[in-house]
């Protein structure tokens, strides 16, 4: 059973169509990219999804139940999380005080203004072990924004995985990152994302081949091909729309 399912999903802005009746299953613990040519309109649908816009018609569905037009904090507490193209973390606070935010409604706070986050061994022993999974337990002290790019990335990974989200949504999470850097980071999602469904956008075709189970190609607002990664690097269409010489030489 797919756990985030698009049935028939459309966008528009006035009358110009950005989505065009996207249908896509997403099995649970699948590890699924979502590739195109710029303009294809893949952030449009990451935002339809995460619940930033709202969609014209058609259906978004999470664990069986619709999603679309929630907002966002919904959308969240009902286990999707995504990150974003430009790094979003709160760069003042603590890399340690990014990781336990993020933990407080999954682990049941809530609105509870009572509580003396210091005195709370449980929470703040969780935010270490994600800080230690990242590889930012000795940056714990630091403001998150002096951190290097590719750590305030590892720090957004670790905010994405602290809310407890079954389904994490990447958009480009290895952008701007030299090759080592980008290595490190595959490992830490694969790492991170063991036993949750993944969704990445990526135009890294090196990585999207290595680390995806399924590759979905949009192109113009439509899905033109959906298939595992031996299937896609050899399909005429997806070569001619976007993969190009990528595909036959990568």
């Amino acid at each position: 059973m797919a756990i985030l399912s698009l049935k028939d999903v459309h966008k528009s802005f006035g009358i110009t169509h950005i989505i065009r009746g996207v249908s896509l299953d997403i099995e649970q613990g699948e590890k699924h990219a979502i590739i195109g040519p710029n303009g294809a309109g893949k952030s449009t649908l990451y935002h339809l999804i995460s619940g930033l816009y709202s969609v014209t018609s058609g259906t978004i569905e999470l664990k069986g139940e619709e999603i679309q037009n929630k907002p966002p904090y919904e959308i969240s507490r009902r286990g999707l999380a995504r990150s974003f193209q430009v790094t979003n973390i709160f760069p003042r606070m603590s890399v340690f005080e990014n990781v336990r935010c993020a933990l407080l409604w999954s682990r049941g706070f809530r609105y509870s203004f009572w509580h003396l986050l210091g005195r709370q061994g449980e929470l703040n022993d969780c935010a270490m072990e994600v800080l230690s999974q990242i590889g930012l337990l000795e940056k714990a002290s630091f403001p998150a924004g002096e951190l290097a790019y590719a750590q305030q990335r590892a720090l957004e990974l670790g905010i994405t995985i602290a809310s407890g989200a079954e389904v994490i949504l990447l958009d480009e999470p290895v952008a701007g990152m030299s090759h080592s850097e980008a290595e490190n980071a595959v490992q830490l999602i694969r790492q991170i994302t063991e036993g949750k469904t993944l969704v990445m956008v990526e135009h890294d075709m090196n990585i999207v081949f290595d680390v995806a189970d399924r590759i979905s190609v949009l192109v113009y607002g439509e899905v033109i091909a959906s298939d595992k990664p031996a299937a896609i690097r050899g399909n005429q269409r997806v070569q001619e729309a976007y993969l190009g010489e990528v595909a036959t030489h990568a």
